[in-house]
């Protein structure tokens, strides 16, 4: 394939990215990538069923560089934004391998996918190979470009701060999205992707709501502390429009309970007041009676 068509391609796989990352969320399940796209008459995933490295035949570069849950070659991060990425194998001149020195000299842009739990992959796009080491049998990786693309605080820093400061604000950053994608993750998969007031299965429309906040004592990203929530009953709940008891009960205000208004405010939440919540089927992720009173008093008070 011909470097013209190669960006290409890849320019198509960003952009079937950026359409099912806008529908679905940073998350995106296996089998979808496994599916990929249409370029030229051709399909192509986006990942490999069996290897984390992914060329597809065609390409002298791979697409895509995985690193899994239980990772034997223990890819890590440095504080500039960079990760070193282990070769497959211990062989450098490997098909899967040999690719890595080109795309350090022509910069060609991969994705790159972390797995937050089987089956569901987070992608950060593009990044770059800055330097390779056969020898060590590895290479460097360029995430920054990627987050800073999708931080705009991030990117307005960029213009007046350093660029090793930038990088360090841009791990964070990227650090930080995982634990959100990873809690969100594993919240809607508790709650069998449905909100837990309506039953809303529209993923695209679901949040993964902190019972206490995560910048709050007690506010961390785990499963009993959060709760499968749609984005109208995520708002309402984060407003101390609706409260849930420590024993699973919804509370609507009573002053919104009082008004008059379409038939959104009369099933949407006045019908909600006194139904139980739906829980996960494992007693050990559903959400915590502790922090659920801790809130449920915030609730009490603004009413």
């Amino acid at each position: 394939m011909d470097k013209t068509t190669d960006a290409l391609l890849r320019a198509k796989a960003f952009e079937w990215l950026n359409q099912h990352v806008a529908l679905r969320g940073d998350i995106l399940p296996r089998e979808l990538l496994l599916e990929g796209f249409e370029f030229q008459g051709r399909r192509y995933p986006l990942i490999s069923s069996m290897k984390g490295i992914w060329k597809p035949s065609g390409l002298s570069v791979p697409l895509s560089i995985l690193t899994g849950i239980s990772n034997p070659y223990k890819d890590f991060h440095y504080e500039d934004g960079t990760m070193i990425y282990k070769y497959m194998g211990n062989d450098p001149n490997h098909a899967d391998n040999r690719g890595f020195e080109e795309a350090a000299q022509r910069q060609v842009p991969l994705i790159y996918f972390k797995v937050i739990r089987p089956g569901s992959y987070m992608a950060t796009y593009p990044v770059f190979i800055v330097d390779n080491d056969p020898a060590g049998l590895q290479c460097m990786v360029d995430l920054s470009p990627a987050i800073i693309k999708d931080d705009v605080q991030a990117s307005r820093f960029e213009l007046t701060g350093s660029d090793s400061i930038t990088k360090k604000y841009a791990l964070r950053t990227y650090e930080r999205r995982v634990h959100q994608a990873q809690f969100r993750d594993q919240v809607l998969h508790a709650y069998k992707c449905q909100c837990a007031m309506c039953r809303l299965k529209h993923v695209s429309l679901l949040d993964a709501a902190h019972i206490i906040p995560d910048k709050e004592e007690r506010g961390d990203p785990i499963v009993p502390n959060g709760l499968s929530l749609c984005k109208i009953h995520h708002a309402a709940f984060d407003h101390n429009i609706i409260g849930i008891t420590p024993d699973y009960r919804v509370e609507v205000r009573e002053d919104v309970l009082e008004e008059v208004d379409g038939p959104m405010l009369k099933y949407g939440l006045q019908s909600l007041h006194g139904q139980l919540i739906q829980l996960p089927g494992s007693p050990k992720a559903r959400p915590d009676p502790d922090r659920l009173d801790q809130r449920f008093q915030i609730f009490k008070g603004v009413g």
